[in-house]
């Protein structure tokens, strides 16, 4: 099926075929609004121009979750995965190029010079995505897709069972009542893990809680009214990495000792959770193993192998590191 011609962009768009024309190729006076519509409207509608040959010898990689802009390298996973994605390129002849977030609305997705993609935590309705697509470029997904379609190809862990095991985990240290901190974002991950949390409470007959990641609540205020009251929480397991701090930073504001009051578990790759007060137990995703396989992946599909079907989608296992945060504690007397 043909893509959408310049004509179909202005009339979504509701400019003229010229308008179109300077928006997409960088020309002309057109206003900072106009030129983003247009290119927003054009890649919704899956324009591209459609890659050939292989031949820059570059890979890139981005992390599409949030339609702003953040600096997804300073939360270690992605850190790590990005310096190991380098890394398993340049091991197979190919540069990689980290591209910043949040840019739907300018000519990097419509002209960039890659060979293939590596796209994390793409979200439903993923613009990036529909762009790189209609340019026919490679792509390999860190996580599920939002969208995905026959053929696409991932690498990811198996978040029902991990969460079921720091469920177990928690339950078996003297925890009663469980509650979830996950992401407000649309990505895989949030969903499933925050699926497999209700399931695993319906199971047991309890009450699911969960409050939502906030990356900017430093003091973990979120939490105040879970870990307040006859009721409260006396475990969470947080699904992003700076929420095991913020969980410490609110036990120590409400005067709850961790372990013996909160029970605390965080999903990280950051090695400072080992030098909390308490030490806080994490779950490790693997970035290192799953950068480098899908780096392995993408370079197979760029080169043209035929067998990579058969190798998708690849699970890496994730893993429970326990420490003083989560350990029981043991019978008065």
């Amino acid at each position: 099926m043909p893509g959408p011609t310049l004509t179909d962009i202005a009339r979504a768009a509701e400019v003229s075929t010229a308008t179109v024309s300077h928006a997409l190729n960088g020309t002309g006076r057109l206003g900072v609004a106009t030129r983003r519509r247009v290119r927003e409207t054009a890649t919704a509608l899956g324009y591209g121009i459609r890659r050939t040959a292989p031949h820059t010898r570059t890979l890139g990689i981005a992390v599409t979750t949030f339609p702003t802009a953040w600096n997804y390298t300073e939360i270690a996973y992605f850190s790590r995965v990005v310096t190991e994605a380098t890394s398993a390129a340049h091991a197979r002849g190919y540069a990689l190029t980290a591209l910043p977030a949040a840019r739907a609305g300018d000519d990097s997705w419509h002209s960039l010079a890659v060979d293939g993609m590596l796209i994390m935590d793409s979200p439903r309705g993923d613009p990036m995505v529909t762009a790189l697509r209609a340019r026919g470029i490679p792509l390999v997904f860190d996580g599920v897709p939002g969208d995905p379609r026959p053929g696409d190809h991932w690498v990811d862990n198996d978040h029902e069972a991990t969460t079921r095991e720091v469920l177990d985990h928690l339950r078996a240290s003297g925890a009663r009542r469980i509650a979830l901190q996950s992401g407000s974002g649309d990505e895989h991950y949030a969903r499933t893990v925050t699926a497999a949390y209700s399931a695993w409470c319906a199971e047991r007959g309890a009450d699911p809680l969960v409050v939502t990641f906030d990356l900017a609540d430093a003091e973990g205020r979120t939490f105040d009214a879970l870990l307040r009251g006859k009721g409260r929480a006396d475990a969470v397991y947080a699904a992003y990495d700076p929420g095991g701090r913020q969980l410490l930073a609110a036990a120590a504001r409400l005067g709850l000792r961790v372990p013996d009051d909160l029970r605390v578990v965080c999903a990280s790759e950051d090695p400072g959770y080992a030098l909390t007060r308490p030490p806080v137990t994490t779950v490790t995703l693997a970035p290192e193993r799953t950068a480098r396989a899908a780096v392995e992946l993408l370079v197979d599909l760029v080169e043209g192998c035929a067998d990579t079907a058969s190798d998708c989608p690849v699970v890496v296992p994730a893993a429970l590191v326990v420490r003083d945060s989560s350990r029981a504690q043991p019978a008065a007397g």
